[in-house]
């Protein structure tokens, strides 16, 4: 699916009414029970393609923030520090 820039910028400013809006990460019907791992795992996944997918297209990265609200309110910061060590190192067992 590929987007003009004008829709871009639709959605980036969309987004960031939503960023600024939300504290916390809102209620997601993909992930309905208590345990929110998938959650957080979905989240910080969706984060870095979407920054790889905007990177490759030269456009601005903000719409992407979104993404990682979530994941830093969902995610324990242990968690998060060894998958970016993975990410570094190469052996992070999502496909980003």
């Amino acid at each position: 699916m590929y987007f003009s820039l004008s829709e871009l910028r639709v959605m980036a400013e969309d987004i960031q009414q939503k960023l600024e809006k939300y504290r916390t990460a809102p209620f997601d019907a993909r992930f309905p029970n208590q345990n929110q791992t998938r959650n957080c795992w979905q989240n910080y996944v969706d984060f870095y393609r979407c920054q790889k997918a905007l990177d490759a297209k030269g456009v601005d990265t903000a719409p992407c923030d979104w993404y990682k609200r979530v994941y830093k309110s969902l995610c324990p910061l242990s968690w998060i520090e060894k998958w970016d060590t993975q990410r570094e190192d190469g052996t992070f067992p999502g496909k980003i």
